[in-house]
């Protein structure tokens, strides 16, 4: 199968993406562990696949493949890609999109200067629908917070929460010495976690800063994660490190994250650029 497809990056965070409205596309886990290959493939953290809507109000349907082949529920920073992709693709001429997830319908915003906030949704705290698995643990709530708890696994503690895709959010004082590549897949893999879990390391700055890195569940560390990013400011506000908009700078670029109030989406705004286009050989 010769297969055309799209490279694109958000804040550094790479993927291949796939337009999947004319014709469709069913890829194997191998077909996409190829493409996302940086050696014998295209190379991406993830892959994106642009599907036509499928009920009223649903613009488009996005898949997202991690590079270990597996789909995951949400990615931030492929969010922003996408609605570039269809508009630079002439696939709709709309500045807001709205499109449907496997477990979530977003809403995507394209601004005057190029840059895209994607409506992440709310927050979810609830240990079943992250999931997590707190039993038999001690956690402890800060003074400065609203009750959060932080919880104590593999000898740190961890905020837990999902942006539509589980979060671990732990505070360090300096992010570029973090243990992130030991640290970060034990995390991940840890029981405690039943579908695993992406693992944050995030070093306050100020108020309205954070410096963040993130070990992406299923793909390793990345240059940016933009659920990572909702999912580190969210948590600093309820711990009560953070103000409610807060710049958050990743390896890759920085993000603009919002969380107006307790009850509201959060809203993440950043870049998204093509970087080639392309055919391959599956």
């Amino acid at each position: 199968m010769r297969l055309p497809f799209t490279k694109m990056q958000g804040a550094g965070n790479d993927f291949v993406v796939l337009d999947a409205t004319r014709r469709p596309i069913e890829l194997t886990p191998a077909q996409v562990r190829r493409l996302a290959d940086r050696r014998f493939g295209v190379g991406a953290d993830q892959v994106l696949q642009v599907e036509p809507g499928d009920a009223p109000g649903i613009d488009f349907r996005y898949r997202i493949y991690n590079a270990s082949g597996d789909e995951v529920e949400h990615c931030g920073n492929g969010a922003r890609c996408f609605l570039r992709y269809v508009h630079e693709r002439g696939l709709t001429d709309r500045s807001v999109v709205r499109v449907a997830t496997v477990n979530n319908v977003l809403e995507l915003r394209l601004q005057a200067d190029g840059q895209v906030t994607v409506d992440m949704n709310r927050p979810v705290f609830e240990a079943a629908r992250i999931p997590f698995v707190g039993a038999g643990l001690a956690p402890r709530r800060p003074a400065e917070g609203d009750g959060f708890e932080l919880w104590p696994i593999e000898g740190v503690e961890l905020a837990v929460l999902s942006m539509g895709n589980p979060h671990a959010v732990q505070r360090v004082a300096d992010v570029d010495a973090a243990p992130v590549a030991t640290l970060g897949p034990r995390i991940e893999t840890h029981a405690r976690f039943p579908q695993q879990v992406n693992a944050g390391f995030v070093q306050v700055v100020s108020r309205g800063e954070v410096r963040l890195r993130v070990h992406e569940r299923g793909a390793g560390e990345t240059l940016a994660c933009g659920t990572g990013a909702c999912a580190a400011v969210v948590a600093g506000i309820r711990l009560g490190w953070l103000d409610r908009r807060v710049q958050v700078h990743t390896r890759g670029g920085t993000l603009a994250v919002e969380w107006p109030r307790d009850d509201a989406a959060v809203l993440m705004t950043g870049p998204a650029v093509t970087v080639f286009v392309g055919e391959i050989e599956l």
